[in-house]
């Protein structure tokens, strides 16, 4: 039981990293097993493991889920999939819906990764983080932290394949994992895209330098 349980409709900054700092995808595939887990795992109908929720929409199961009157558990904001880490900002839908995501989608791909790699045990650093964003001041600074945290880290080039982030989808408009209607609320608080994009930028350098990390003038990092 969390000592704060989740509000619904209330924004939160979720994040989590593997254990030992490991890396949580080691291949292209990981990543997109990780990706296809949350488009899938984010329903208040009940699922089983991603192959049978996806073998059940090859056989019309997509159509009986819509009668049903299928939601999410959570709406997506801002994301950014890393190596070693990931990191939401999360609307919960329903009572508990942020919590019964995180289990699925943890466990269902601890589960698959275990088995790929041949190994057993824990694959995230305990129980994922959580924080409430409830004022402003953290407002203007966790939304853009999160949709460019790959560019906050010195991530090697040979492991840019194994990143996934929402810049790509506030830059083209094209809204796959987050939520459209959220991304508008969002867009017109910052009056476009654009300006998005600009703040996020600037949010770049005030990090790193907040940690001590090397700066490059002159640099843009987008």
């Amino acid at each position: 039981m969390r000592k704060n349980p989740f509000v619904s409709d209330e924004y939160y900054h979720i994040y989590n990293r593997g254990v030992d700092k490991r890396d949580i995808f080691m291949s292209k595939k990981d990543l997109n097993r990780f990706i296809q887990s949350v488009k899938e795992f984010n329903t208040i109908l009940p699922v089983g493991n991603l192959r049978d929720t996806l073998r059940d929409k090859l056989y019309c199961g997509h159509c009986r889920r819509r009668e049903k009157g299928e939601g999410p558990l959570v709406s997506i904001i801002c994301y950014c999939f890393n190596p070693n880490h990931f990191h939401f900002i999360l609307r919960q839908k329903v009572d508990g819906g942020i919590s019964e995501f995180l289990r699925r989608l943890s466990g269902g791909y601890a589960r698959y990764f275990n088995k790929v790699y041949n190994r057993s045990g824990a694959l995230f650093q305990g129980k994922f983080k959580s924080h409430l964003i409830d004022n402003d001041q953290y407002f203007l600074k966790i939304f853009p932290y999160v949709n460019v945290n790959y560019l906050i880290h010195d991530i090697p080039k040979e492991k840019n394949s194994l990143i996934m982030a929402s810049d790509k989808e506030y830059e083209k408009m094209n809204f796959n994992l987050v939520s459209k209607n959220e991304a508008n609320n969002l867009l017109d608080f910052y009056g476009g895209n654009k300006n998005f994009e600009n703040e996020c930028l600037k949010i770049i350098p005030i990090i790193r330098e907040q940690r001590g990390e090397t700066i490059f003038p002159g640099i843009r990092y987008l």
